[in-house]
């Protein structure tokens, strides 16, 4: 039996939050390693920003939904553009990436998992409303970083330009959701998508923290 939307979403945001606390948790537990660097973790940045572009992009042309669409292309802009701020932040601090393909070593299984996900409403419950939620918990823990560091540009930019839109993305999925979770399939689909990008999320992190010794990392 289905629940209504809104009840759904909201069941659905109270489960996400467990998973996010504790990912959030990890992601700041101990002392970050001693190579660990606010420039490293932006290199890191651009490949995600870059990841979450071509996400939004490659849903696109077999998305039905016209608010889905719009949203979607609004999505890969904002993205695009946080991959020029942070390429220009990384040029102040003497960082050339110019030449830099962020993807050369491959693309995430997460991606790979996301740009091959069917129907729309499990697409906006993995990307749009997951994905984003779990950027914001991410970035706040790099932004609190930078600040430690004494990086109060890159702190700034993360908390007055990156983090307003990843939240627009975020709510613009959960008010997706309501349009779509509507029957017991639907919300079947979409929390099994979800469910299933916080769990590679989580096991991606524990792999970077334990072989790279990569902590605080932002999302996109």
């Amino acid at each position: 039996m289905s629940l209504s939307p809104e009840a759904f979403v909201a069941e659905l945001d109270a489960e996400n939050r467990i998973a996010l606390d504790r990912i959030a948790a990890a992601a700041c537990a101990g002392a970050p390693d001693p190579g660990l660097s606010v420039q490293k973790l932006l290199l890191l940045a651009l490949k995600n920003e870059l990841e979450a572009t071509e996400c939004a992009a490659a849903w696109l042309p077999t998305t039905k939904e016209v608010a889905v669409k719009l949203a979607l292309a609004r999505q890969a802009g904002d993205e695009a553009k946080h991959y020029k701020l942070i390429q220009a932040r990384l040029s102040e601090m003497g960082v050339d990436t110019s030449s830099l393909d962020p993807l050369a070593s491959g693309r995430s299984p997460l991606l790979a998992y996301l740009v091959a996900l069917e129907g729309t409403v499990a697409r906006v419950a993995a990307g749009q409303f997951t994905r984003e939620a779990l950027a914001l918990v991410r970035n706040a823990e790099f932004i609190r970083f930078c600040r430690a560091q004494g990086d109060e540009g890159t702190a700034r930019l993360y908390e007055e330009t990156i983090q307003p839109d990843e939240k627009h993305h975020h709510e613009l999925g959960r008010r997706l959701l309501l349009d779509l979770a509507v029957s017991e399939e639907a919300q079947a689909a979409a929390r099994e998508a979800s469910q299933r990008v916080l769990s590679m999320a989580e096991e991606l992190q524990e792999i970077a923290r334990l072989k790279t010794g990569i902590s605080r990392a932002p999302g996109c």
